[in-house]
């Protein structure tokens, strides 16, 4: 009978390496190495090559040639696209510039390009310097709102996902609003802004996790949720009526909210970390958060090393890791690729 694996498609994803003297060329390098996390994909990556090469010769220097050729694809192996024609330079592992900023942006908005042509099903991406990209003129708060520019979209979102490895139960996160001071958060939300992020999460966990009545939980805005008004009046002017709203539009799903913030994540860390009492409580399917630290603290708190972050509402697949550039281990050998492979696993293309 013949191998069915051997004849399975192999899915073409793109892979860029974010900024070249960051962690992202050593995580790329690592998780290209598991045969695990690349076995239904045929990857290009898109970066500098000399990054790559760089990495793995330090690295060389660090861990010994025998320790590398064990966790570590070789650089050579690998299809690489370069930026355009100013490749080849070889940066201070660490050190984040104006033109580390050029590279990284620039990768992206090519693979970007090639993606929307059909190229290839979807974008893994590495992590970037927002201040390189700044240094380079480029005034993105992040990658996700290029993402969303280029595409055309004007319905997205930032959602982690993660899988306990204790009790196999999913975390999903979705912000409500990502990279903004906190004193302009308040501003930024309104009935308009959470309407649009309810609909793509209900969306998305019916198309993307085949969840067709889902349990979603809303979280407040003030301690307490406001208590009545007392502790802000958020609460009790606009969300309280909106989640009744959607209560009303979403009537196949169970809305909960305003949960105080501090409150919100006991049982999804109880479900996580596999207490006691996780065996009678009941959890949500997913969780919206009204800004960046109140869904990302106790998402990195319990799956720092395993979270995925999907950019949902885009016309292909973008995932990227839970962490950053990490500038200080940069070319250590000690950056953790469980991110970075889990993103390439997770992709339902």
């Amino acid at each position: 009978m013949k191998d069915i694996s051997l004849t399975r498609k192999r899915v073409k994803l793109a892979v860029t390496l974010g900024d070249p003297t960051g962690i992202g060329p050593e995580v790329v390098l690592k998780a290209l190495a598991d045969s695990s996390a690349v076995e239904r994909c045929d990857i290009t990556v898109f970066g500098d090559r000399t990054s790559l090469t760089q990495t793995y010769q330090q690295l060389e220097i660090t861990q010994g040639l025998d320790c590398v050729r064990q966790y570590l694809v070789h650089p050579d192996t690998l299809k690489v696209i370069e930026p355009d024609s100013h490749i080849g330079q070889a940066w201070s592992l660490g050190e984040p510039s104006a033109q580390t900023g050029a590279a990284s942006f620039r990768s992206l908005k090519r693979a970007i390009a090639q993606t929307l042509a059909g190229d290839y099903a979807g974008i893994v991406t590495g992590p970037i310097a927002k201040s390189a990209w700044k240094l380079a003129g480029h005034l993105y708060p992040g990658q996700t709102e290029l993402l969303a520019e280029q595409s055309g979209a004007n319905r997205f979102g930032m959602m982690f996902v993660a899988t306990s490895p204790h009790t196999q139960w999913q975390l999903r996160s979705l912000l409500a609003t990502t990279h903004i001071p906190l004193r302009q958060v308040p501003d930024a939300l309104s009935p308009k802004l959470l309407s649009l992020k309810l609909g793509l999460l209900v969306d998305t966990l019916r198309d993307l996790f085949g969840i067709e009545q889902p349990r979603i939980a809303i979280a407040g805005l003030n301690p307490h949720s406001g208590e009545q008004g007392q502790l802000g009046a958020e609460e009790v002017d606009w969300l309280v009526p909106w989640i009744e709203d959607m209560r009303d539009l979403y009537s196949n799903c169970t809305i909960d909210g305003p949960i105080p913030p501090d409150t919100l994540w006991v049982k999804p860390g109880q479900a996580w970390f596999g207490s006691t009492a996780s065996k009678t409580i009941q959890t949500h399917d997913a969780y919206l958060a009204l800004y960046h630290d109140q869904g990302l603290i106790p998402v990195k708190l319990m799956a720092f090393d395993r979270a995925v972050n999907t950019t949902i509402g885009l016309p292909f697949i973008r995932t990227s890791p839970d962490h950053g550039t990490a500038f200080d281990i940069a070319g250590k050998g000690i950056a953790d690729a469980t991110s970075m492979k889990a993103r390439s696993r997770w992709q339902k293309l």
